[in-house]
């Protein structure tokens, strides 16, 4: 698979062994990763086990999964990082696109777990089920050391997601009402593919191009449970144009918007969930590429 390159230009060092490693990781056949048991440790448990680790072998545990795309020091400008359209998360801010917790607040850890657990579709943020609970943990722990907000603040409560209400025709009007009053196809367009009129030119704050989300497709980037649509729609998304609504709209609106969200979604656009989708490819190579590169290719 050709590699996108775009941003800043690798070293020629790095770019003789990223197109060496490239060209072995495309031989090499992905098979779908198994979801293995999660066990039955609760959080509290797990988060025991990841401190008994210690700090030495969350950074381990780190630079093995996550350097070779976010960089030693956390900037998301690791080696693999100019090969993607969407970047990887600059962790020194401390601003997380998907969390739990209200617009400008900190995730909690269990937000941070899901994310590596479960990925993040269509990017290469790939799922990591495989890596335990205290490993996973234990990472999320290194992750909070790169900026000084985990230090200073405590995140807020989570955005409770009530029970959903019975889907109805009623209900998917006014999500379409909604979906028009609060403006959404200005970014999202009218069928939500994304292609409103404000879509063009549009920046994260980081200064990246950024698209809106084309919303006719299932999975989104957290996957295609209406809870978690629902937390986008109430959370937003921090560091994008995406707003919260949490605040302006009552649970039963953001349901509402949710089911008329649903309703834009063709039968030919619901993909299989382990499909690989968009760039989560070029993510598991990126992947093979930090374990062919080892922990020296990060100091």
């Amino acid at each position: 698979m050709a590699l996108r390159l775009r941003g800043e230009i690798l070293s020629r060092s790095f770019r003789f062994k990223a197109i060496a490693i490239a060209a072995a990781c495309a031989a090499i056949a992905f098979a779908s990763m198994k979801d293995p048991e999660m066990g039955q440790a609760t959080a509290a448990t797990a988060s025991r086990r990841a401190e008994s680790m210690g700090p030495a072998s969350a950074r381990q545990a780190y630079e093995a999964n996550c350097a070779v795309c976010h960089g030693a020091q956390g900037d998301g400008n690791g080696p693999a990082a100019a090969m993607f359209i969407t970047r990887p998360r600059d962790f020194r801010t401390g601003v997380f696109k998907f969390r739990s917790t209200p617009s400008g607040s900190l995730p909690t850890d269990d937000d941070l777990v899901w994310t590596i657990t479960h990925g993040l579709r269509w990017t290469a943020m790939i799922a990591r089920p495989e890596l335990s609970d205290a490993e996973r943990r234990a990472v999320v722990q290194y992750i909070k050391t790169f900026s000084s907000r985990f230090a200073d603040e405590k995140p807020a409560l989570p955005i409770h997601v009530p029970r959903r209400p019975e889907r109805n025709s009623k209900l998917i009007a006014e999500g379409e009402r909604l979906f028009r009053d609060t403006d959404c196809a200005s970014c999202h367009g009218e069928r939500g593919r994304g292609d409103g009129p404000a879509a063009a030119n549009m920046k994260d704050d980081w200064g990246w191009s950024i698209k809106p989300g084309d919303l006719s497709w299932r999975p989104l980037k957290r996957g295609s449970a209406l809870e978690q649509i629902y937390l986008t729609i109430a959370t937003g998304m921090s560091g994008t144009p995406m707003p919260a609504f949490g605040e302006a709209l009552e649970p039963q609106q953001i349901w509402a918007l949710t089911y008329y969200l649903e309703s834009l979604v063709p039968d030919d656009r619901r993909l299989p969930p382990r499909r690989l989708l968009g760039e989560e490819q070029q993510g598991r190579m990126a992947l093979h590429m930090g374990g062919m590169m080892g922990r020296q290719g990060f100091r």
